[in-house]
């Protein structure tokens, strides 16, 4: 696993000699000797690579990474490009086009946000290949807790988006008053009619950032092809 770094690593470290961690950190490093293991290791901790703590503006809340061939790399619900859009990314840029007007894009690649203060951070940070949820329970949700933590003790504005009910779980860990906690259904088209589509997240995040003085989102991912 590629270490963390910068203030990410002075605020995490406490997690990294707790029992729970070591005993995660063994399983992970048994899991991708003996099975295929989403995402490629070094990419485990992209979120916090790309988007540094004090950095962060925004905060997505994912589930656990995508669990196909070449897809998951390290953000929530964005995918490496040249691969195919997934169904919940569709219905996100679906809600973007009508929230904001943004042209949807040709690739699912969301490292654009995440360059500027977006955090993209699933609840689980590893998968089996074809099994979602395989690595639910073995400890990963104790240290994206721990990151919310301390996310929530940062002392400026911020925007939690959190789709779906595990997710809006983590609603307890933000007690913060300076925080905008955006609620909604997941973007699956299992549960997105249900009250996702029409959520206007993207302006809402946009609108409290510029009332507290922040810069706000460029949303739009652009175009790959004929770039």
């Amino acid at each position: 696993m590629a270490a963390i770094t910068g203030r990410w690593e002075e605020k995490l470290r406490p997690e990294f000699g707790k029992a729970y961690y070591k005993e995660l950190y063994q399983t992970v490093r048994k899991e991708y000797a003996g099975y295929r293991i989403y995402p490629p290791s070094g990419e485990i901790f992209t979120a916090f690579h790309l988007t540094p703590l004090e950095k962060v503006r925004v905060v997505i809340l994912g589930q656990d990474p995508y669990h196909e061939e070449g897809q998951a790399h390290g953000l929530s619900f964005s995918v490496k490009p040249g691969i195919e859009i997934p169904p919940s990314l569709v219905n996100i840029y679906q809600e973007l086009h009508d929230d904001l007007g943004c042209y949807i894009p040709d690739n699912g690649c969301l490292t654009h946000w995440a360059e500027q203060g977006v955090l993209l951070l699933n609840t689980i940070l590893t998968v089996r290949a074809h099994r979602a949820f395989s690595h639910r329970g073995i400890g990963w949700e104790n240290f994206t807790d721990a990151a919310i933590r301390v996310l929530d003790e940062e002392d400026r504005p911020m925007v939690f988006i959190l789709w779906g009910r595990p997710a809006g779980e983590k609603k307890a860990l933000i007690k913060n008053p300076k925080r905008l906690i955006i609620e909604s259904p997941h973007p699956s088209p299992l549960s997105a009619y249900r009250g996702f589509f029409g959520s206007k997240p993207f302006s809402r995040t946009n609108r409290y950032l510029e009332e507290n003085g922040l810069e706000p989102i460029d949303w739009q991912i652009k175009n790959i092809k004929g770039a």
